[in-house]
Order: structure tokens, then C-alpha cells, then sequence
């Protein structure tokens, strides 16, 4: 459309150099191709499919405050700016507060809601760690923050950025949690896919591929996994802090879920030669 118009008024500036006949011509011609050419309809903006959730995660994807301080240690009036009366804040178990913020508090009401220790009931206390070429630089990092935590950890590689095949560290993983040398194994490749395929394939596995917190609490609670399996191309290493920690604190606890894992056992042995 604009080509055109600038076409057209380009012929026009040529002629208008001549008559005034000419000109008039021009312009005429000008309002009748411009009043015929069709306008384009702004295109609407694009839609994106919204992610489908599985009925057993809609309880976890609500959030129990209004903003998450538990990572500091010291809460100041700044961190606290913004926020409505009676908010809900979580904030952590040492969290020290300066006077400002405590005046703040007490005038707007506001509720602390205080993040215990998550790993004081957990049966996990050994973990398996593997990946590939893809997921090395996150699993080194991934050793530091489990070991923090008090974790033991051991780590069946790979050990550089140089390139390997998955299912080599997956499956050194998946046999550790399936022999009960660890309790729980953790594998980072590229898509989190192929080692949970792989580690699948071992006895007494159940391997599960998580994106998001949500997922990694379902994947203990209602299914009984034991390995878990993370995506470099899918996660910052910050989301896949959360989702390890929701994965370590969450244990199969309801018998209902528990009869349900016991069918998969069941399925498994069927097959076993």
C-alpha cells in the first residue's frame, strides 16, 4: 500500500513539473486507485495455545503468598513497598528485619508467611547425579547447591563439554537408584527426554521429566519417581533449583497414589524376562 501511494505520487511530482491540466489529472487519478485499493485489516494479536493442566496440578500452580522474600536474609522497608494491606509475604526462618520494615508491617497488617526448612521430614538423603555434554555445566553447579543443601552426592558424569551419548549416563544413573545405592537419581540432558526413556528401561525405575515445579511435586507424590530428568535447553539453572528442591521435599505419602505406583510395579514385572 504505502509502495504504491509512493509510486503514484512520484508520477504525480513529475507531471506537476508541466500543466496545470496535467496536475489536476494526476490528482484525480490519485484519489480514485487510492479510494480503490483495499485497507488492510491490522492483524490481530497472535494466540498462543495456553498450556493444558492436568487436574491433580491445579491445586499446586496457586501460591500461598503475595511476594517470596524467603531468599534474603535481612527484609527492608524497600522490600516491602508496594504491597496491599493484610498481604501474605514469605519470608525465611532467620529472616531479620530492619526497624522500618517491622513498623510496616505491623501498619499495613501484613501476614509473614515463613518458609521452613523443606528437607527435615524428606527420606531422600543420597542422590545420583549424570548428563551429557548439554547438561554438564548445569550439574556442576547442581552438585555445589545439593551439597549445600546436605546432600550426598554422587556423580557418574559426564565430566566435560565434549560430546557423549545420554543414555550412557543415564542408564549409570537410573541402575544406582535401581540397585538402592542412592535413593534418588537426577540426569540433565538437552530436552530432559531421552534419559527419562532411558532410564525408564531399568528395573524398579521410574523416571520422570519435569519443566516446572508443579510437575516435579506431582511426579513424587502421585507417581513414586525416583529419577528425574531436566532439560538445559528448557530451564534457566534458577528454575531448575525450584524444581530439584520440589522434588526432594516431596515424598509418596496418600495410599491411593501409592496402589496406583504398585500397578505400575505390576505392569513392569510382567515383562521381565
Amino acid at each position: 500500500m504505502r509502495e504504491l501511494e509512493t509510486s503514484i505520487y512520484g508520477l504525480g511530482k513529475f507531471f506537476m513539473a508541466n500543466d496545470k491540466e496535467t496536475r489536476d489529472h494526476v490528482r484525480a487519478l490519485v484519489r480514485d486507485v487510492l479510494a480503490n485499493v483495499p485497507v488492510e485489516e491490522e492483524s490481530s494479536a497472535e494466540t498462543l495455545p495456553q498450556r493444558v493442566v492436568v487436574n491433580s496440578l491445579k491445586d499446586e500452580i496457586g501460591t500461598e503468598f503475595d511476594r517470596d522474600e524467603s531468599a534474603k536474609s535481612l527484609i527492608t522497608e524497600d522490600d516491602l513497598r508496594g504491597l496491599d494491606e493484610g498481604a501474605r509475604v514469605r519470608v525465611s526462618e532467620n529472616a531479620r528485619f530492619t526497624p522500618l520494615a517491622s513498623d510496616l508491617i505491623k501498619e499495613r497488617l501484613i501476614e509473614l508467611v515463613v518458609k521452613s526448612s523443606r528437607y527435615d521430614s524428606s527420606k531422600v538423603k543420597s542422590v545420583a547425579v549424570g548428563a551429557d555434554h548439554g547438561g554438564f555445566q548445569f550439574k556442576e553447579e547442581l552438585k555445589i547447591f545439593l551439597n549445600e543443601l546436605g546432600f550426598q552426592v554422587r556423580d557418574f558424569g559426564t565430566n566435560s563439554t565434549d560430546a557423549v551419548d545420554y543414555p550412557d549416563f543415564a542408564h549409570a544413573v537410573a541402575r544406582a537408584v535401581s540397585e538402592k545405592s542412592v535413593d534418588i537419581g537426577i540426569i540433565i540432558d538437552g530436552a530432559g527426554i531421552g534419559s527419562a526413556m532411558t532410564a525408564n528401561k531399568v528395573p524398579n525405575v521410574r523416571a520422570a521429566a519435569c519443566y516446572s515445579v508443579a510437575l516435579a511435586k506431582n511426579s513424587r507424590q502421585h507417581n513414586g519417581a525416583n529419577v528425574l530428568t531436566l532439560g538445559s535447553g528448557q530451564n534457566d539453572f534458577g528454575e531448575i533449583k525450584e524444581i530439584v528442591e520440589a522434588f526432594l521435599a516431596t515424598d509418596l505419602s496418600e495410599d491411593r497414589h501409592k496402589k496406583r505406583v504398585r500397578k505400575i510395579d505390576q505392569i513392569e514385572r510382567q515383562y521381565k524376562r
